[in-house]
């Protein structure tokens, strides 16, 4: 049986350029249970698809990790 995969859109504070794009793209790509990453520079989001099981916890901890802020959902 395979798990439900979930899409969700997070506004993230910082990114300004393309290195900012890759840096989340990159981490967040990395997560166990993310199958897709997709980052929206000028509306400042990132849609996260994969898993059912990643939480929004681990999705603002791997922000964090590439240097920005998870603000909320969108």
């Amino acid at each position: 049986m395979s798990e439900t995969t979930a899409t969700t859109t997070y506004r993230v504070d910082g990114m300004t350029c393309a290195h900012c794009v890759s840096a989340v793209t990159t981490e967040l790509a990395a997560m166990p249970g993310v199958d897709g990453v997709a980052v929206d520079l000028a509306a400042g989001t990132v849609t996260v698809s994969g898993a059912s099981s990643t939480d929004d916890a681990a999705i603002a901890a791997g922000v964090q990790e590439a240097g920005y802020t998870l603000v909320g959902r969108r």
